[in-house]
């Protein structure tokens, strides 16, 4: 059995979501308000060790054309960081529209406005890793 942690990278936040032990589904976890790269790896790393997580999701935002603009160079860069710092395999995973598309179900469940930025970043995460998620089970 085994976890993955997702993680949508914000300038200011990062949303954040865990799997369940099976790799099925994917559930939110509170937003981190980013205090600098070391406090925030070592958040992770303690979300690492609580969890059993054994893989790392950053959510990489391509541009809609699919060219690498200077949010993803900087997802690609952190999830390198990441990757040697905590000793886990980090994947890459394209997020376009994930930030819109939490934005939306947000919307449609009647969440207000303050509470949808509350919550954004870590729907956008869910997202993220349940697609992920959705891709590992088709392809195995």
């Amino acid at each position: 059995m085994t976890r993955v942690l997702a993680i949508d990278l914000g300038e200011v936040r990062m949303g954040l979501a865990i799997s369940d032990e099976l790799m099925i589904t994917a559930q939110p976890l509170p937003t981190w308000r980013r205090k600098g790269k070391q406090a925030d790896v070592a958040h992770l790393k303690d979300l690492v060790g609580t969890w059993g997580v054994e893989r790392v999701v950053v959510g990489y935002p391509k541009h809609l054309s699919g060219s690498v603009g200077e949010q993803a160079s900087n997802a690609q860069h952190f999830a390198e960081h990441v990757e040697n710092t905590l000793a886990v395999p980090v994947v890459l995973w394209d997020e376009r529209y994930s930030t819109v598309a939490a934005e939306r179900a947000l919307i449609e469940a009647g969440v207000r406005r303050q509470r949808r930025q509350q919550l954004r970043d870590s729907v956008a995460a869910l997202l993220i890793l349940q697609s992920y998620l959705d891709r590992q089970g088709r392809d195995t």
